[in-house]
This record gives structure tokens, C-alpha cells and sequence, in this order.
């Protein structure tokens, strides 16, 4: 079942190194406006959310959690590339695949 989690926040962008650098080198702020629009109820009532604690990214869907690290070695060193690698792998921790299409979140669900 793919689901539609939200629109691709634009103003996260605006938050990409060299324009707005954090020291990171992972797009710390960037990654924190990305996963801050990723809230969605789905029609059986579970909700999903996102979070982000230091490099680890965590998708919840219901109760049951998929978590995914942000890897600048591995799939760096662009900051979107690093946490689209990190939400596909929390996502595939919970059994199903993220995608980004045309601006757009969708979560492909078991």
C-alpha cells in the first residue's frame, strides 16, 4: 500500500550547506526541516512520525519503530543524498521502501 506522507518542505533547501552551514558535515538543520513536515494519520488510525536524535533518524508507524543512520562516509558527502539513505533504511527496518517523487514523500507499506 503506498501512502502519500507529505510535500517535500522547499524551505528546507535554504538550509543546505555552504548557504547555511552547521559544522556537521551530515546537514544537521536541513535534515531536522526535512523530517519536520513527515506527520500522517493512516485510515486504520496509526500515525506516522519522524524524529531525529543526533545521527539517528527513527520512522514510526503505530507502535513499531524503524530506525536509519545518517552515514556521511558511506553516502556522503551530499546532505540529501545522506538522509534520503537514512529514511530509506528506517523505512526498510519496518518492512516497507520510501520514495520521493516529483516533490513529493510517499511511504510504500506491507
Amino acid at each position: 500500500m503506498r501512502v502519500k506522507i507529505a510535500d517535500v518542505n522547499k524551505d528546507a533547501e535554504g538550509l543546505l550547506p555552504p548557504a547555511k552551514s552547521d559544522g556537521s558535515g551530515i546537514g544537521i538543520n536541513y535534515a531536522d526541516a526535512y523530517i519536520k513536515v513527515i506527520k500522517h494519520t493512516l485510515p486504520d488510525g496509526r500515525k506516522i512520525t519522524c524524529r531525529r536524535r543526533g545521527a539517528k533518524i527513527t520512522l514510526s508507524i503505530g507502535d513499531k519503530k524503524g530506525e536509519g543512520l545518517m552515514r556521511r562516509l558511506k553516502h556522503g558527502p551530499d546532505p540529501r543524498n545522506i538522509l534520503r539513505k537514512a529514511l530509506a533504511e528506517a523505512a526498510g527496518s519496518l518492512g516497507g521502501t520510501y520514495a520521493v517523487e516529483e516533490g513529493v514523500i510517499y511511504l510504500d507499506l506491507p
